[in-house]
């Protein structure tokens, strides 16, 4: 598209990618949300979704001179409701000047329009945008400023920090400013912020990006310890986003294949953390934890002022605690990432980033976890995302077990197994997850997605949380019995869901 000059309040077309030109108004950007560095570009609100985004001027058409030649090659129900608010607002917008016309000021002026501020209700009419049930925003509140669910236009995005293309996926916006988690207050009710100001805990969720490729990696040189089944989704996802990565794994045989794809070998953790600026650990428990990091060889050799480690593994706060401390001890910065999925989650770059300790590392881990995730929460002090993944494995643990003994139940009772599925399908217990899990019991197959052996080390790991704060876990408790007899009966290694043969032997 031509270059054209154009200044706040324009209609225009705005263009991303591959996706059809939109119809927007080019708006002012919240104060703390900074402009994409040497890019000329408008900050776009898009008709019909309530969605924003930086769009380089060249990819920008003036509405009016264009929407015949937009009509004509766009057809879809979507993109004409975003036109036909487009009308609408013209209308309203209309009527609201010839209304200010014949009443006047005091002096017979026109009021005079505001020029280069955030569009306030006064500005512009979105009431036939806006979902009915929201709350009206008030002069301390932006306009909406998020790209909460681009569900018109996939794909649209922010050009400095893109967001996945799932209609299911939530939104949540990393701070674009230097300023401290409080800097985000002020933004929009509609924002999807979580922030908990307590002694121990700041949360504050961060943005992710699109599982088509579309972010820009950091440019720092990224090592990886460790590719089980969590850790290879990740590495693969790194660099299919275009991550300088360079692998180390116990058996260095599976390192082979990400070595084909464009990662770098490492010989020893101390070698992957002396070459890389910030280094990533995917283990299986504490012991392995603290062994990659203290042990020969191992992360604190390569450990100088200014490296990063990043502890993605599920451990308790205590090997969280004594890590940092080590890590720090040398002068380097840590930080605690467990991530909550599975390894289908893992190679489709859909996990759920859990991290805790120093937020700056956080932020200059933005591209990697966007590249990872769908979803990434900071959560304060070192030791509270340990804290929080034991608690949701914890449930999710308890949960798998309830089912199977359901399965089970039904069998032993002469009820079918497949009727008892298909209505737990229908209720309000209905997930992707209990669908999945079931059907495989039914067929038979146990092949991991995460293994069972881990959820019964994290139902121990969260007991033992519980007895340090005095606080009873009965379910948890009774749960761990039934994953131990399953063990006893070799089904650590498969996944989860094969707790269902501990109530059948």
């Amino acid at each position: 598209m031509a270059t054209v000059h154009l200044r706040i309040g324009d209609l225009v077309w705005g263009k991303l990618g591959r996706y059809p030109p939109w119809p927007g108004k080019i708006v002012s950007p919240p104060k703390d949300l900074k402009k994409p560095r040497g890019k000329k570009c408008h900050f776009v609100k898009f008709f019909g979704t309530e969605d924003h985004a930086w769009i380089k001027v060249e990819q920008l058409k003036p509405y009016h001179a264009h929407k015949e030649e937009m009509i004509k090659i766009n057809k879809g129900k979507r993109f004409q409701q975003a036109v036909d608010a487009v009308e609408d607002f013209l209308k309203k917008a209309k009527g609201k000047e010839q209304n200010s016309e014949g009443k006047g000021d005091s002096k017979g002026k026109k009021t005079p329009k505001k020029p280069l501020k955030i569009l306030d209700e006064d500005d512009e009419d979105l009431s036939a945008l806006r979902d009915p049930s929201e709350k009206d925003l008030t002069d301390s509140d932006p306009e909406p400023s998020t790209i909460e669910r681009l569900g018109a236009v996939p794909g649209f995005k922010w050009e400095s920090s893109p967001v996945k293309d799932d209609p299911h996926f939530h939104h949540f916006l990393l701070s674009q400013s230097e300023k401290p988690a409080s800097s985000m207050e002020p933004i929009s009710k509609r924002l999807k912020i979580i922030e908990e100001d307590t002694a121990s805990t700041s949360i504050q969720a961060a943005d992710s990006t699109a599982i088509n490729g579309s972010i820009t990696p950091t440019d720092k040189r990224i090592g990886f310890l460790g590719l089980g089944l969590m850790g290879s989704g990740i590495v693969s996802n790194l660099l299919k986003m275009g991550h300088v990565v360079t692998v180390w794994n116990r058996t260095a045989e599976k390192c082979d294949l990400f070595i084909q794809e464009g990662a770098r070998l490492g010989r020893t953790p101390a070698e992957v953390v002396s070459m890389c600026d910030i280094t990533f650990s995917c283990v299986s428990d504490p012991k392995a934890a603290r062994d990659l990091v203290m042990g020969p060889s191992g992360v604190l050799q390569g450990i100088r002022p200014g490296k990063c480690y990043v502890e993605m593994s599920t451990v308790d706060p205590q090997t969280i605690t004594e890590l940092s401390q080590v890590i720090t001890s040398r002068g380097g910065r840590f930080l605690e990432s467990p991530v909550a999925g599975s390894q289908q989650l893992s190679n489709d770059g859909m996990l759920v980033i859990l991290a805790a300790g120093d937020r700056t590392v956080y932020e200059d881990c933005s591209s990697c976890f966007q590249a990872m995730g769908k979803t990434s929460f900071f959560l304060g002090e070192a030791g509270n995302a340990a804290r929080m993944m034991l608690i949701l494995n914890m449930v999710q643990g308890s949960f798998m077990a309830t089912i199977a003994e359901g399965l089970t139940l039904a069998q032993a009772t002469g009820q079918s197994q497949q009727t008892f599925l298909d209505i737990l399908c229908q209720g309000q217990m209905a997930s992707t997850f209990v669908d999945q899990k079931c059907q495989n019991i039914l067929q038979g197959n146990f092949k991991p997605d995460y293994y069972l052996k881990h959820i019964q080390k994290d139902l121990r790991l969260a007991i033992s949380m519980g007895d340090m704060a005095n606080h009873p876990t009965p379910m948890a408790a009774a749960a761990n019995e039934v994953y131990k007899r399953a063990k006893a009966l070799d089904q650590s290694d498969n996944d989860i869901s094969a707790v269902y043969r501990a109530y059948i032997h």
